[in-house]
């Protein structure tokens, strides 16, 4: 058989080969486009799960130092309680916070 240029035995005419190349990549790039237009994130989104890290983690952290100043100086109930409602009140300080510079009020302003 003839071999071409690439030491490769040509199996389909080199014109046939080239719009199949051409078809694969096509499907490629769709099937990418498809895969990056559903991971697109919404700014809404990453808003909540930032309204959520601070609802769990703000008392949580309160709680956990709270315990263990409590275990340190041996008052236990009186600084888990404190150091908790502190962590409320932290966490909901930080969701005014953000709730005042959200997108959809950074786009109007401009």
């Amino acid at each position: 058989m003839a071999e071409d240029e690439n030491d490769e035995v040509p199996k389909l005419p080199p014109d046939a080969r080239l719009e199949s190349l051409d078809a694969r990549l096509d499907r490629l790039q769709q099937a990418e486009a498809a895969k990056k237009a559903k991971t697109a994130v919404d700014p809404n989104m990453r808003v909540a799960q930032l309204v959520i890290g601070y609802l769990i983690g703000g008392p949580l952290g309160g709680a956990l130092l709270g315990w263990g100043l409590d275990s340190l100086f041996g008052t236990f109930p009186k600084l888990l309680v404190l150091m908790l409602f502190l962590g409320f009140g932290a966490g909901f300080w930080n969701i005014m916070r953000i709730s005042r510079n959200t997108p959809s009020r950074n786009s109007d302003r401009q």
